[in-house]
Formats: structure tokens, C-alpha cells, sequence
């Protein structure tokens, strides 16, 4: 056993599962979300209900083992956890990676994107490091033998990451690695800059040859270039598939298209508003706070009255559930529809409010923290 190795793999293993937990940690709505993904793709949707729940315990968990192997604690008992969580994180990600079923692992949340591969990677490598670290436990020595300090250190560290997720989740995340956050110009971020690359595909044909039976795969290229075109024996078949082979420039801000209920486009005109416009995100109208929204519709109504602030509802939900909620709520904002994805991005809340002022984002809330019209005629409407 050579002790600098099994040093540095403590080390290395415990402050990348601490450091990971605590992204995550920071935006546990977002990790649920990607939780959501995979209970899809896995096909045990019921679990979706409960997504953001088993975030929390899976970023309180990451936190608490990487804590315990840097201290030490329980060397042998958190060998064995580490080692299970990694053999189920390397298959997921294996998974996600080899049939492309969910485009990014979520492991460092939004702050940290990562492809499949490279979160299988990231896995092969921790796997490796935490086998060793396995196979050496039983030389894993706590910094400490008290128990009364042990145990006290463990509720700690559980308390602390506890209360973070909640905080995160009954709030906004701490740190927004989101393309919405404060400050953010979303017209800019929607911009493709004039001579950006575009992607660039291939065009791949089925040929067959109509007197041998042949078959082969060739590009729309080599198609032209060999001259293969001009050989009557050969056919295309079948439907030609389109191929990228080349990324170009991808804006931060890419699937957001406001609408109203007749699809007419209302991006441009809502999104590059020049004056104080505020913005009621609320991607889900079944799922909704109600009182929240009642407030968030008081405080609309004053700002119109007071300073003639434009306020929009902006749902994914359908344009029929819309109507029938703005009866129930007796709204006074008018409603436009989005796909939940982009609307998920904007804040994480259900509802949540952005406060816009020529495209740019001044400041946003959770429904926990909605500012009085008070607060925000003071901050910002009067100035």
C-alpha cells in the first residue's frame, strides 16, 4: 500500500464529491430537473413528482461522504458507499453517453457542462481512484477517534448541506450559472454575431447498384465528386440523412420564442422592451402558487396604475388552462406562452419574477421573496 497514493486519492475523491454536491446543492430544482429526464428515459416517470426531494439527499449525501474521507470517519463503511455510488453514476452516464438519451449528466450542474463522454470519463476516473481507495480501506484513519466529536462532526456537515439545498430551493440558487441571471443582456445573449460559423452537415445517401444489388453510404460530396451521379446503375435510396459534423456558433439564449395564443411571435417585442417591464414566469399554471400569483397580480395592477409598467404572464402551460386560470385569478396581466425549458432557465420558481428593462435583467425572485411595489418603486420605477 503506498500511502501517497492513497492520500492524494482521498483527497482527490473527497473534495470533487464535496465540490460537486455543492453545485448541484446550490440549484436543487435545476438537478431535479435533470433527475426528471432521466426517470423518463428510464421509464419510471413516478418518480418525477418527488425529483427535487431525492436531489436534496443526493447533494447532501455527495457532500457528507466527501466530507467523511477527508476526515476519515468510517473509512470502511464510506469506501463501500462511494464505491456503490460510483458503479450507478458510471452506468448512468455509460448510458447517457452510448445512446444518447440525455445530452448533458447534470454532475456539476449548470456551472460545469459537461457532453456524456465526458462525464464517463470523469466517472472511469473516480471509479478507478475509489476501487483503490476500497481495496486500502481498512488503512483509511480518521483525523479523530473521539466519538462525541465524530458524531458532531457528522451532524455538521449534514446540517449545513441540508440547510443550503433548502435555502437554494425556497429561494434562488446563491450562485446563477444560468443565461438569465442579473445583469444579463437577453438580447445579446440571443444574437448571432454576423460572420459566426454555422454548423455544417453532411448529406449521406443510400446508393444501390439497380444490376448487382450493391449497396453503399457515401456523402453528398463524394456524390459530386466521383461522378457517381452520372452512372445510371446507380440509384439513391431510401430518405438521405443529414449529419453534423461541424458545431458552429451556438448563442447562450437559443429556444426562447414568446407568443400569444394565436403563435403570433412577441420575443422581439417583449424581451427588448426599453422601459421597466416585469415578467411572471410560472411554467406550470397546475402546479402554481396561487397566492403568490395573487400578490405578484396586486403588485402589477398598482404598476401599471402608478408608473404604467407593462406586466406579462409568461406559461407553458396550454392557452385553455391560461384563460381558465386567469378567471379563477381574475388577472390582470396579459398571458403569453413559452416552452417550459427556457422558462425553467429563467428563474427557479414556480412562479418567478424577472424585472426587465431593455433587455437586460435588473433583478429576479422566487415567489418567497416577492418585493413589495413599494420596494420596487423606490429601487427601481422611480429612477
Amino acid at each position: 500500500m503506498n500511502k501517497i497514493a492513497l492520500n492524494f486519492s482521498r483527497a482527490f475523491v473527497g473534495i470533487l464529491f464535496i465540490f460537486s454536491g455543492l453545485i448541484k446543492a446550490n440549484d436543487p430544482l435545476g438537478f431535479g430537473y435533470k433527475l426528471q429526464e432521466y426517470f423518463e428515459v428510464f421509464h419510471i416517470p413516478f418518480l418525477s413528482d418527488i425529483a427535487t426531494g431525492i436531489a436534496v439527499f443526493l447533494c447532501v449525501l455527495e457532500i457528507v461522504l466527501g466530507a467523511l474521507l477527508l476526515l476519515g470517519f468510517w473509512g470502511k463503511k464510506v469506501a463501500t458507499g462511494l464505491l456503490a455510488i460510483i458503479v450507478f453514476f458510471t452506468f448512468l452516464t455509460f448510458v447517457s453517453a452510448a445512446f444518447k438519451v440525455v445530452t448533458s449528466c447534470g454532475c456539476f450542474g449548470d456551472a460545469i457542462p459537461l457532453t456524456p463522454w465526458q462525464s464517463f470519463s470523469k466517472d472511469i476516473v473516480l471509479l478507478i481512484l475509489i476501487v483503490y481507495l476500497f481495496i486500502y480501506r481498512s488503512f483509511i484513519h480518521p483525523l479523530t477517534t473521539n466519538p462525541a466529536l465524530q458524531k458532531a462532526l457528522l451532524i455538521a456537515v449534514f446540517s449545513l448541506s441540508t440547510m443550503f439545498s433548502i435555502y437554494t430551493y425556497s429561494f434562488l440558487p446563491v450562485l446563477d450559472f444560468l443565461p438569465y441571471k442579473v445583469g444579463a443582456s437577453l438580447p445579446e445573449l440571443m444574437r448571432i454575431p454576423e460572420g459566426a460559423a454555422p454548423d455544417e452537415f453532411l448529406i449521406l445517401y443510400q446508393l444501390k447498384n439497380k444490376k448487382t444489388g450493391e449497396k453503399k453510404e457515401i456523402s453528398d460530396k463524394d456524390y459530386l465528386k466521383t461522378g457517381i451521379w452520372k452512372d445510371d446503375n446507380w440509384e439513391i435510396v431510401g430518405t438521405p440523412e443529414k449529419k453534423l459534423i461541424k458545431k458552429g456558433y451556438e448563442p447562450k439564449i437559443k429556444d426562447l420564442f414568446i407568443s400569444d395564443a394565436a403563435g403570433t411571435d412577441y420575443t422581439k417585442e417583449l424581451i427588448e422592451n426599453p422601459y421597466n417591464n416585469i415578467l411572471i414566469v410560472a411554467y406550470d399554471l397546475k402546479d402554481v402558487n396561487e397566492n403568490a400569483i395573487a400578490k405578484l397580480n396586486a403588485l402589477a395592477i398598482n404598476a401599471t396604475d402608478q408608473f404604467n409598467i407593462r406586466t406579462v404572464l409568461l406559461t407553458s402551460s396550454s392557452s385553455a388552462d391560461a384563460d381558465a386560470f386567469s378567471k379563477k385569478m381574475k388577472l390582470a396581466v396579459e398571458v403569453f406562452y413559452a416552452d417550459a425549458v427556457p422558462l425553467k432557465s429563467m428563474v427557479r420558481a414556480n412562479p418567478g419574477i424577472l424585472l426587465l428593462k431593455n433587455g437586460v435583467v435588473l433583478n429576479k425572485w422566487h415567489f418567497n421573496a416577492i418585493p413589495s411595489f413599494e420596494e420596487l418603486a423606490d429601487q427601481y420605477f422611480s429612477k
